[in-house]
């Protein structure tokens, strides 16, 4: 691989399940980069990984966290393996945050030399969550912004009376409007809600920036740590509210939503045409024990 020196790559790993494909991810990210820094957080309470199958690149964080879907320890895995990766000596320029359902589509150069040639500090989907938008947007494709205000944006009151007569009375306020929330929110003119995908690349200024602002006692932190889908605005918000980053509203993920639902798309085959036709480094998901041809083929067109 013709990379500069001076440039170096690292991958942070957030998985829960199916080793076998942990270990392929492993493998070809270390065949593509030659043996980069890997932080791996897994946890374990989920499925048994290996370790003595890992290679000396590899870094598990220990004490390993218990994660759950769309919730904060998520946010947690990834700030702790963010710590493990920017404390070693020789700490890579970027780094790229990744399950083992994702696999890159593009070669090594290619995908460091497009992260390295321009000015940004960080790839990372990023969209403003406003009142206006909550109330006003139309398009379907575009849900998830009012989903995203309902959920970052909004503050609910739950009340039981103690009144035997009412016992049966449960009374749910929630307040939507700005004026409403800003006593119980950390939102301000000064410090606006981000929302996207969870996963992202950044350089190591973003990266000390998040783990500075996270072993804060702050607002914000704490604000997310109480919700659900914490991951697909919490770093959002911290790096886009950050007047001395670069960001461009690109995640460099190939990721197909058509199905509908909770969960993208599983790629097959019959995806490969649109995976190479995208700019984006890496997609997801993949699962091979669905198919793993579509891993193959990838394999033979980025080595």
């Amino acid at each position: 691989m013709s990379n500069s020196p001076s440039k170096s790559i690292g991958f942070i790993l957030i998985t829960h399940s199916k080793p076998l494909q942990i270990y392929r991810l492993i493998n070809k990210l270390n065949s593509m980069f030659n043996y980069p820094l890997i932080v791996c957080h897994h946890d374990f309470s989920k499925c048994d990984l290996s370790v003595d199958r890992l290679s000396k690149n590899i870094l598990l964080v220990s004490p390993h966290l218990q994660t759950k879907w769309a919730d904060f320890s998520i946010v947690e895995a990834t700030v702790q393996a963010l710590k493990l990766m920017y404390e070693v000596p020789e700490c890579p320029d970027w780094f790229v945050l990744l399950s083992c359902a994702d696999y890159p589509i593009k070669t090594a150069k290619q995908i460091l030399d497009d992260l390295t040639s321009n000015y940004y500090d960080a790839y990372i989907q990023h969209e403003k969550i406003t009142y206006e938008t909550y109330k006003h947007e139309l398009r379907p494709n575009m849900l998830w912004l009012k989903n995203s205000y309902q959920r970052y944006c909004t503050k609910s009151f739950s009340f039981n009376s103690s009144k035997q007569y009412l016992a049966n009375l449960d009374l749910k306020v929630c307040l939507e409007h700005p004026l409403l929330t800003k006593p119980f929110l950390p939102f301000s003119e000064k410090l606006a809600c981000f929302s996207g995908s969870q996963w992202f690349c950044a350089n190591n200024k973003a990266a000390n920036y998040i783990i500075d602002f996270h072993s804060e006692r702050n607002a914000l932190t704490l604000h997310y740590s109480k919700l659900k889908y914490a991951d697909e605005s919490y770093f959002q918000t911290l790096l886009a509210n950050a007047p001395h980053l670069k960001l461009q509203n690109d995640r460099r993920r190939y990721i197909d939503w058509s199905d509908g639902g909770c969960h993208p798309k599983t790629l097959l085959m019959e995806d490969l045409p649109n995976l190479l036709a995208s700019s984006a480094h890496f997609a997801r998901k993949f699962d091979i024990d669905i198919d793993s041809n579509i891993l193959n083929e990838l394999d033979r067109i980025t080595s």
